[in-house]
């Protein structure tokens, strides 16, 4: 019966798997959608204003109050890791450091190290930094999109941008990086009308990008990240260059039917090592989907009810970001009393994320992003199914929270140039392995220019060598 029942399956995923896609959205992006107050003063405003982080004392004294008035929790269970989530006996530690030790002022320093904008686009203000350094007579400099995503900030780049920037007179290229905020997190204005989901997103990118100046661009993203550049490589193929994502996944119809059909016959769909990373029956995604996936349902679709909690206490804010930082780093940290928070990153990395949420007030409208995305209106654009012929690139980390085989990315992405596996790294690769993460980034443009040098679609239109 097990043979008969694998062979029905496959029949039927066979037949998926040759049922036409579509090749057009259902109806096209507004490239003008305006999702700020109607009555502004932006409306035809294109400065591009400078920009500063500020602690302000009375929000520090307002948040040291609450660290040092919390109620105390409940024990965890006897013998418990965080496989119920933070487990709070290591709490008063955290709330206690972030408190009395975090240096907020030498953190507000730390935070403006890269200048930093805001630009009005389609009614929203939205922040950015954009970093590049001197680069040779010879380079060309290239401008690098870099996207963060949820529960991260641009904070995640802070450690990266100077191995990405660095001038190696052996390259032919500099790298700027244009990292923003994406809207509603941080210092990005929110929408205030529902829609603003991963694709209308990928429209203030792209126009974000023009206002700076750049006909075309390379673009990098991890978590919504990821699928914010795939949608802008797909809506805007003749603006981007390359697209390199460390989250490399395909929503298409063939590449859920294929997923589904290597978890019954893997050899054909990928490399048998990494057969239990793809297995939606018993492998790494179904565990994963089952332990960790809850808190998607409920951003998905009730953001603003978990919002208004933790808006009001900083220590549930810390304890729902470090639950998810943990098991997205490793997913062994489960079973560790502390979540081994502490092996990869220091308190003030991880504090200095938090804050880029608490100080602006912005965790409630960070969460709409799912309720935005994953809906039917954001399937019924289509996009996630129209190939994109952008060259891409992906790298996968031991302990991502998803992986594809090359197999499943072509039905997305036509011109996968590679992927690397590395056995190492997890969800937040630029902010745990920085060097790694710029590294591979700079590969991946150098193998983008020699893909367009020798044929490939598109010239590249950068802006000229300025070192001024």
């Amino acid at each position: 019966m097990g043979g008969l029942f694998r062979l029905v399956v496959a029949s039927c995923l066979t037949i998926e798997l040759l049922a036409s896609q579509n090749t057009e959205p259902a109806y096209k992006l507004d490239p003008n959608a305006w999702w700020g107050p109607e009555c502004t003063k932006y409306h035809n405003d294109t400065s591009i204003r400078p920009f500063e982080i500020v602690f302000h004392d009375k929000m520090i004294a307002d948040l040291r109050y609450r660290l040092n008035n919390h109620r105390k929790p409940v024990p965890p269970l006897e013998g418990i890791g965080f496989e119920y989530g933070f487990n709070s006996n290591i709490l008063d530690g955290w709330l206690q450091y972030w408190a009395e030790e975090y240096p907020f002022k030498e953190r507000e320093i730390f935070l403006n190290k890269y200048p930093q904008y805001v630009t009005n686009i389609q009614g929203l203000d939205i922040h950015f930094i954009k970093y590049r350094q001197k680069a040779y007579a010879h380079q060309e400099i290239v401008p690098l999109l870099i996207l963060h995503g949820w529960p991260g900030s641009v904070r995640e780049f802070y450690e990266t941008i100077p191995h990405l920037t660095s001038v190696n007179k052996s390259r032919d290229f500099a790298v700027e990086v244009i990292a923003p905020t994406l809207p509603g997190f941080g210092y990005s204005d929110a929408a205030v009308r529902p829609g603003l989901g991963m694709h209308e997103i990928a429209v203030v990118f792209s126009n974000l990008m023009k206002r700076l100046g750049y006909k075309k661009y390379y673009v990098q993203g991890g978590d919504w990240g990821a699928f914010i550049g795939s949608s802008i490589a797909t809506s805007f193929p003749n603006e981007v260059l390359g697209y390199h994502t460390n989250l490399g996944l395909s929503l298409t119809q063939k590449a859920l039917s294929l997923t589904l059909f290597g978890s019954l016959f893997p050899s054909p769909v990928v490399d048998p090592a990494l057969a239990d990373r793809t297995d939606l029956l018993s492998g790494h995604i179904r565990d994963a989907m089952i332990t960790e996936f809850g808190y998607m349902h409920i951003q998905a679709t009730k953001p603003d009810t978990l919002g208004i909690a933790m808006t009001d206490s900083p220590g549930g804010l810390l304890a729902y970001f470090l639950q998810l930082i943990s098991t997205g780093t490793r997913s062994y940290f489960l079973n560790l009393e502390d979540g081994g928070i502490d092996k990869y990153y220091t308190r003030d990395q991880l504090l200095d994320n938090i804050m880029m949420y608490w100080a602006p007030k912005s965790i409630t409208t960070s969460f709409r992003i799912y309720a935005e995305s994953l809906n039917r209106r954001t399937l019924a654009l289509g996009i996630s199914e129209i190939p994109t012929p952008v060259p891409t690139i992906t790298i996968h980390a031991s302990d991502e929270i998803a992986y594809q085989s090359p197999l499943l990315l072509r039905t997305k992405f036509t011109n996968l140039l590679y992927t690397t596996n590395i056995d190492t790294g997890g969800h937040f690769l630029a902010l745990e392995m920085p060097i790694l993460f710029a590294n591979d980034v700079l590969n991946a443009i150098a193998e983008f220019r020699n893909w367009h040098a020798k044929g490939g679609h598109g010239n590249g239109e950068l802006l000229p060598n300025n070192n001024g």
